[in-house]
């Protein structure tokens, strides 16, 4: 961005200023005439200024200023620095002191970024020390040793000129063994905005207040009716708790003019610890013991959002650059980001008690380009916070326009300022840190202020999850920013809503122009894969049960944690949720199952085939359809055909067998298939593949059999014919009175008889039919019995016989 002009519509100074200063110039003319006709100074004064920039280029002492106050001063204010001098380097230091330098005045933010980037640095150009009396003084700084100082001068003395931003230093100034002259050993430099009168006009300035973390939940539930949420890990409950990072942001935003930015997802997971929850230890889970944390967490930040303005994202901050470069060509990605925006009323006004709003997307570090705001439009938001360093300024302004720009389609750009976001980046868990971005972010507002006369609107998006120490720091700055007297604070809304520069640029990058080094964290097409099959296995699983939303809700929300920017920079983390997510839900799905069978064997022309399903969830679930089919109708048909379908329904914790009516033409071993599926035709779970032997009698046996029957009727017939003879004979002869018949007669005739069998052949036939019972027979008692409590799922035993 070209912003390289001197300030513009400075405010003049007051007459008391005015005068003093006007009066010292007078004062001192005299003393300048006669020190330009002095002659040039010596050879030796000049060789040891040099030698002593030399040796100071060491920096062997480090100066860091702890605490500056006021940050921004005005008229009658005492300015007090304090901090620590420590000696680095091998040699004590003697007859030290700590000094104040007050620079000129910085005349653009270019500068203040040069300025800043060499805060410690020697060769630069250093200002003089103002008067001696402010300064603190050490007889010697041992190495190694910190030393404290506290300096307080007022603002007066001073000699601060025109309104705006002056270079502020502190130095250690003293003399070595090597060295024994006064040499300046070590300097921190920073900023002192300088504007004591109300500017006119005050930039209007717009600060987000992010409540965003990584993923904390499962997709894991209990069992129970109030399905009991799981937890990751306890990292949650460290955030909320007093002294955590999400405890401080709540605790610092309340007292700040600031524009919420929640992520439903974080309130989710906060409100769903209030009650009953588990925590995953290693391999098993502990119940959770951090209600009242959440509930006083809960209940402060509700106090801190009354009436304030609240912007929510979509469930989970879904990592919009990711799915516009990877994941739109993967079907269902794009319905992934509806759904994360459509749960959003249903998560954060019933939560927070307000309502949000859903009109503004935020890209990673407001980094954008054509397809991203594609992507980030595509859910319902017409509002993009985009940053300075991604949409450019290209017509050369030399002053940063508002935030507000149209950029075509309906949407605007709310483009947020690069160099007062980016102020609390890095660490600053040290003092001097927090207080060197304090007052460069307080520099470079003023400095922005100052550019024109014209009255603009500027929008601060810092990262999205500050840690406590950078919190602290930007809650120091917003604070002075607010009491201050050259900025007003205004809603994220308003800043969208102003108008915008004619002259600021409103070209979107293409996608070519996005930054590498936030390319390589993206989350790559392979995950976007994984979300789809996991969503299309949830789809299939849903439409079973009689009670789907027990496992859409929960699912469905881990599905939008899947996209979630928080796992950028850890892919491996990524992947490994991703993967349990899928898991889980494989686990539930292959509850309801075919039990395995073995070979069956089937001996006749036709019989009854038993298949059972196993429902081992909490619920019942069905209408599915169970379908049997044989590879080899012409061997075995199933209900006359090559495959039959029946409904069935499974009550939760039971099994149920369905029974398939086959017709064997021919013997051999036949295959068939057991599958179930869903209503809507799609397959459910994997098939169950078993062998049916046929042993069916052929006509030839039976003929041979039919011709042995037929053999020992007649055989009897003519014995039966033969004993009703000689019995006829044996009444004549009494008729008669004849003599008996000889021996030799008799033994002839019985021997024709045959003697009496009590297992008559002709009872054979009989019994061979009893040996295999024909279709319609009772069943027999192996068979499974339906809708019965939970059977085993071991495979049938061999040779496993079916109902005929």
């Amino acid at each position: 961005m070209a912003e390289a002009a001197d300030f513009q519509g400075t405010s003049p100074s007051p007459a008391r200023r005015w005068l003093r200063r006007t009066t010292a110039l007078l004062a001192g003319t005299p003393l300048l005439a006669g020190l330009v006709q002095l002659p040039a100074a010596s050879p030796a004064h000049a060789d040891g200024q040099s030698a002593a920039k030399a040796d100071a280029d060491s920096g062997s002492v480090a100066v860091a200023v702890d605490s500056l106050t006021p940050s921004a001063p005005t008229d009658g204010d005492t300015v007090t620095v304090s901090g620590t001098v420590t000696n680095n380097g091998k040699q004590t230091v003697t007859d030290a002191h700590v000094g104040l330098r007050v620079g000129p005045e910085v005349n653009t933010r270019s500068s203040l970024d040069a300025i800043a980037k060499d805060s410690d640095d020697l060769q630069g150009s250093i200002a003089p020390e103002i008067d001696d009396k402010y300064t603190e003084k050490f007889d010697k700084l041992t190495p190694g040793v910190a030393e404290h100082f506290n300096i307080s001068v007022p603002v007066d003395d001073l000699d601060l000129g025109g309104d705006g931003v002056y270079e502020f230093a502190v130095s250690l100034s003293g003399e070595t063994s090597a060295q024994p002259w006064e040499q300046i050993l070590g300097i921190q430099r920073t900023f002192l905005p300088w504007q004591p009168d109300g500017a006119d006009p005050r930039t209007k300035t717009t600060a987000l207040w992010p409540l965003v973390s990584t993923t904390h939940m499962a997709a894991e539930t209990g069992p129970n009716d109030e399905q009991t949420p799981v937890f990751l890990n306890d990292d949650l409950a460290k955030e909320i708790s007093p002294g955590g990072r999400l405890n401080q942001m709540v605790t610092l935003g309340k007292d700040l003019d600031v524009t919420w930015v929640v992520d439903p997802d974080l309130l989710a997971s906060v409100d769903a610890m209030t009650g009953s929850y588990s925590v995953r230890d290693g391999d098993k889970t502990v119940t959770g013991t951090h209600q009242a944390v959440a509930k006083q967490w809960l209940a402060e930040l509700q106090d801190a959002v009354a009436d304030e303005e609240v912007v929510a994202l979509p469930y989970a901050d879904p990592d919009l650059a990711s799915l516009a470069h990877n994941g739109t060509d993967v079907t269902g990605s794009l319905n992934q980001l509806k759904s994360a925006t459509d749960v959003i009323d249903d998560t954060v006004g019933p939560i927070l008690h307000v309502k949000p709003s859903t009109d503004f997307a935020w890209p990673v570090d407001g980094a954008v380009d054509r397809s991203i705001v594609k992507v980030a439009t595509s859910a319902g938001a017409d509002k993009v916070i985009a940053r300075s360093d991604s949409l450019k300024e290209t017509s050369g302004l030399p002053y940063t326009p508002s935030a507000a720009r149209p950029i075509g389609g309906g949407t605007t750009a709310v483009v947020a300022d690069a160099r007062m976001s980016r102020a609390f980046e890095g660490d600053l868990t040290k003092a001097s840190a927090s207080t060197l971005a304090v007052q460069r972010f307080l520099a470079q507002s003023l400095a922005l202020n100052l550019q024109t006369g014209t009255q603009r609107s500027v929008v601060i998006a810092p990262q999205r999850m500050p840690s406590g120490s950078q919190a602290r720091a930007m809650a120091e700055a917003l604070r002075a920013l607010q009491d201050g007297t050259w900025s007003e604070t205004q809603k994220l809304a308003a800043a969208a809503a102003a108008k915008p520069d004619p002259d600021a640029t409103t070209k979107v990058p293409a996608a070519s122009s996005y930054p590498a080094a936030l390319r390589r964290k993206e989350l790559p097409r392979s995950a976007f894969l994984q979300i789809a099959r996991t969503q299309d296995t949830l789809d299939n699983f849903k439409v079973v049960l009689s009670d789907p939303s027990r496992v859409a809700t929960p699912f469905g929300r881990a599905l939008n944690r899947e996209m979630s920017a928080s796992w950028r920079g850890r892919a491996d983390e990524a992947e490994s949720y991703r993967t349990g997510v899928k898991s889980y839900l494989d686990g539930l799905t292959g509850r309801v199952k075919l039990i395995e069978k073995s070979e069956t064997k089937l001996s006749g022309r036709s019989a009854t085939i038993p298949v059972t399903v196993q429902n081992n969830l909490v619920q019942d679930v069905g209408p599915l359809v169970l379908r049997l089919t044989s590879t080899n109708p012409t061997r075995l048909e199933i209900d006359g055909a090559d495959y039959e379908e029946q409904p069935i329904s499974v009550s939760g914790g039971h099994s149920q067998s369905v029974k398939f009516t086959t017709s064997a033409n021919a013997n051999g071993r036949a295959t068939v298939i057991a599958q179930l599926y869903t209503m809507d035709g799609r397959k459910y779970g994997e098939p169950v593949t078993f062998d049916v032997k046929v042993t069916e009698i052929t006509a030839t046996v039976m003929l041979v059999i039919g011709g042995g029957v037929l053999l020992l009727v007649l055989a009897g017939f003519r014995m039966y014919t033969q004993r009703k003879r000689a019995a006829a004979r044996d009444a004549e002869k009494n008729e008669t009175g004849e003599a008996e018949e000889p021996e030799d007669s008799k033994v002839s005739e019985d021997s024709e008889a045959g003697p009496e069998n009590p297992e008559d052949p002709g009872e054979r036939p009989h019994k061979e039919s009893e040996a295999h019972p024909r279709a319609g027979d009772p069943e027999q008692p192996s068979d499974p019995t339906p809708d019965t409590a939970a059977e085993s799922a071991d495979p049938s035993g061999t040779g496993e016989r079916v109902d005929r």
